[in-house]
């Protein structure tokens, strides 16, 4: 068979579509989650030192460590297993326990990552969570243990995956400072299945969380923009004003326009990731296939009621900016389209102040110019008269016949060597 060259990322695409496995869990189990974001610059962190921060944690229990570049990692530390993730903005950790502890969501399993560990993070935590995984029991026993559990104002719950099993939460932080998700699964359900969900879990969390940043920014934005709202608004009315209001006017707004194109290029990447993440928090829920249970609120409608008006905030603040950028470039389009208007009349003004000067100086020229004919004819005739004045009276012509003869001739030539110079200097 002939061989054909393989493109050089071909495997590597390849591969990228199983790097994240899911985890297989077997029901009971418990798991511990973690994820960590940089405060700021976090898509263009140094990623050396999140696998740097992994490695240092795989040394504690002896454990290999991943391939240099990985994204991903997946192995055992002690009795546990850790599922390690690098994302665009943050990393996550996943610690698997099997079985249960006595008391629910006892925060103990993240005693696995040491507390001198936790402070050397190359970051801050963005969210974490307790994962209960319990058998089934009767959808009453269930119940009970929700209202033990959870605050039911807030919380979730709903059947999964054809009521394979029952997923819940409340969203709040406890006093261990983790979220807490509990999955009651059926009998039937099985180790690949439980595993996935509790990798929704995750992620529905971390989107959740990640997006919800988008309203931070939204919020801190909120005054600034606005004032500068307000002051465009003003400028805008000042648009009437004179010639030089105008171009005071113009380079105010010049200002505002900079200043809302910096604000949209600082925000551009939160909001876009805020979107994002938004879509990735709805398509997790969606592949839950959810079911109400018991008539509990599921985990849509409640991202429909708490979630939702937090993400319509900030998609109403980037579009404000988008607006209130667009109204200052049109702004100042047109009062720069009047300043020249405004400019090319004056400039035509002036410049037929000019032609008028222009024509009165060729007046004054050409009256300069007679004055020299006759200057110079004058005293060229009298010089001529003194030289010819013995010829002509040889042949009996006078003194004043003389001057009459010479003066129109003087004059022709005069005004002809002047007209010659004329030309000789255009």
């Amino acid at each position: 068979m002939a061989s054909i060259q393989d493109h050089n990322l071909r495997y590597q695409l390849a591969n990228e579509l199983h790097a994240r496995p899911f985890p297989t869990l077997d029901a009971p189990c418990r798991a511990a989650y973690l994820a960590i974001k940089r405060p700021d610059k976090a898509a263009a962190r140094d990623r050396n030192l999140d696998r740097q921060h992994l490695i240092a944690l795989l040394d504690r229990y002896g454990v290999a460590h991943p391939q240099p570049g990985a994204t991903h990692y997946f192995g055992d530390i002690g009795r546990h297993k850790l599922k390690w993730e690098s994302h665009t903005e943050f990393v996550t950790y996943t610690i698997f326990g099997d079985g249960l502890a006595e008391t629910p969501f006892d925060a103990s399993t993240f005693d696995m990552f040491p507390g001198d560990w936790l402070e050397s993070a190359p970051g801050e935590r963005i969210t974490s969570a307790l994962i209960r995984v319990e058998l089934a029991d009767d959808d009453k026993r269930i119940a009970e243990k929700l209202e033990n559990w959870f605050v039911s104002e807030s919380m979730a719950s709903s059947r999964v995956l054809d009521d394979t099993a029952v997923l819940a939460g409340d969203f709040r932080i406890d006093v261990s400072g983790h979220m807490r998700f509990a999955l009651f699964a059926r009998p039937d359900m099985g180790a690949r299945r439980i595993g996935r969900v509790v990798q929704r879990i995750c992620e529905i969390e971390t989107y959740k969380s990640m997006s919800m940043l988008g309203l931070a920014r939204a919020r801190a934005l909120g005054t600034g923009i606005g004032a500068i709202d307000e002051q465009l608004t003003r400028l805008v009315a000042e648009m009437s004003g004179s010639v030089a209001r105008s171009e005071d006017t113009l380079d105010a707004l010049l200002e505002v326009s900079a200043e809302l194109e910096s604000i949209v290029a600082q925000s551009s990447f939160r909001f876009g990731a805020t979107g994002a993440y938004e879509a990735l928090v709805n398509q997790r829920i969606d592949v839950l296939r959810e079911e109400r249970f018991l008539g509990r609120q599921t985990f849509s409608e409640f991202m429909m009621r708490r979630f939702d008006p937090a993400m319509r905030t900030v998609k109403a603040v980037e579009r404000q900016l988008g607006t209130m950028a667009e109204r200052a470039e049109r702004a100042a389009n047109l009062l720069r389209t009047r300043v020249d208007v405004e400019r090319s009349a004056q400039n035509q003004d002036l410049l037929a102040s000019m032609d008028r000067r222009a024509d009165m100086q060729l007046r004054l020229q050409k009256t300069v110019e007679g004055f020299s004919v006759a200057a110079i004819s004058y005293y060229a005739v009298n010089l001529l008269s003194y030289l010819t004045f013995p010829i002509f009276q040889i042949f009996g012509v006078g003194k004043g016949a003389t001057l009459a003869i010479l003066t129109p001739i003087v004059l022709v030539l005069v005004w002809v060597l002047i007209q010659r110079i004329k030309r000789k200097m255009e």
